[in-house]
């Protein structure tokens, strides 16, 4: 068999993550939790666009990020046990803390105040004020619920509430923060000392429409390969309890990529790829493993030929952002949810 693209593969531009980075807001905090956002290896590139400090989501996290050789200053900012917070201060890493027992084990810790978000931090406000008071204290932050969603009321009233807490507790030695990248990019009073980015650093919309409007690059591309192609009659179904039957005489191609690869289920009936430039529909049920696609009543496709699922192909496109919106769901639940069975393949 002549060499055909991979059968599931994950593209990832270095260069575009480098300038994401450059674009954005500074002081830049670069979040890489979740395999950044499923994208691998990109801390490198995130610094050098710019970002001075990185931040993920577990002790774990840190310590990977420092045998990759970072020496960036890192920020866990999600729950720990006694386990892994001590994990964290061997990786030399900040961490977040809203209790005092989180503080006294700490060796840096940033203090968060829940102004909305509702998961972590500490609404008690002078049990905030004492812990930003002790030594190790070294930064003040916050998240915001509704960043994402411009005219809601949440977004103003956490602001303020988080800048009279800034403000009472009156030390400019420490590094303030609360803006995601929805609130770095809508408004300029929520960046403070510094902005924690997370999916905009990648190339997308934090809020979901198209990341171009914001000068963003998406860093991402998702590609397979066309398996088979098969004449279908009238009547003959694809996939997993009939739920495609051919209408007329049509080509159906068999792309080897599935729900194990993190092509979501859902996506049944509803997507397109791209295939020679040309959007095609997926037809039929998704599966663990193959997706099918229809390909019309003639075709030119061929075996061996590439398949775009996220990305360009010609003059066409498809962004996360669309497969998220015929999901009901984000962006970046897109890119986390790819699996490791589809390979990473980072570009400069």
């Amino acid at each position: 068999m002549a060499d055909v693209p991979e059968r599931a593969l994950a593209t990832v531009d270095l260069g575009a993550i480098e300038r994401n980075c450059a674009r954005l807001p500074k002081p830049l905090c670069a979040v890489v939790k979740a395999d950044a956002y499923g994208h691998g290896q990109v801390a490198d590139a995130a610094l050098r666009g710019g970002a001075e400090r990185l931040a993920v989501a577990t002790a774990d996290e840190a310590t990977a990020l420092r045998r990759e050789g970072v020496d960036a200053p890192i920020l866990v900012m999600g729950a720990l046990t006694r386990k892994e917070l001590q994990t964290a201060v061997d990786a030399e890493a900040d961490v977040v803390a809203w209790t005092e027992d989180v503080a006294e084990a700490a060796s840096r810790f940033h203090v968060k105040l829940d102004t909305g978000m509702g998961r972590l931090g500490t609404k008690d406000r002078e049990l905030a004020l004492r812990l930003a008071a002790h030594g190790r204290a070294v930064g003040l932050m916050t998240h915001f619920a509704t960043a994402d969603e411009p005219g809601d009321d949440l977004f103003d009233a956490q602001l303020e509430a988080f800048t009279r807490f800034v403000e009472d507790v009156g030390r400019d030695d420490l590094v303030v923060h609360a803006a995601n990248s929805a609130a770095a990019l809508r408004e300029p009073a929520s960046h403070f000392d510094m902005v924690r980015c997370g999916v905009a650093i990648y190339g997308m919309d934090p809020f979901g429409e198209d990341p171009a409007s914001h000068g963003l690059e998406p860093a991402l591309s998702l590609s397979s390969w066309v398996g088979a192609v098969r004449r279908f009659e009238a009547g003959d179904s694809a996939g997993y309890g009939r739920r495609w039957t051919a209408p007329e005489p049509t080509w159906v191609a068999t792309i080897p990529i599935g729900y194990g690869d993190g092509w979501r289920r859902a996506l049944t009936n509803d997507c397109d790829v791209l295939i020679r430039g040309r959007r095609h529909p997926l037809v039929g049920t998704v599966s663990m493993d193959n997706i099918t696609v229809a390909l019309g009543p003639d075709t030119d496709l061929e075996v061996g030929d590439e398949v775009v699922l996220i990305g360009a192909q010609g003059e066409e496109r498809i962004l996360a952002e669309e497969v998220a919106r015929r999901l009901d769901t984000i962006n970046y639940e897109i890119t986390c949810a790819l699996t490791p069975r589809v390979r990473r393949q980072h570009v400069p």
